[in-house]
């Protein structure tokens, strides 16, 4: 009986644990990785477009 108390209680020990977490801290972002980053969305905008153009073309043809 007291071993189940002790589980249950270690057990919750763990969740309060974990939902208190501290966030792990962020690195700072170098000058690099945000180019680097505006770079690769520019280039997904800029491809959603042309495919956009690209399919419009198509429904429009006669």
């Amino acid at each position: 009986m007291m071993r189940a108390r002790e589980f249950a209680r270690d057990r919750a020990i763990r969740e309060a644990n974990q939902a208190f977490k501290a966030p792990e801290p962020q690195t700072p972002t170098t000058d690099y990785a945000k180019a680097q980053r505006s770079l690769q969305e520019n280039r997904e905008r800029l491809k959603a477009q042309r495919l956009a153009r690209e399919a419009n073309a198509g429904t429009n043809r006669p």
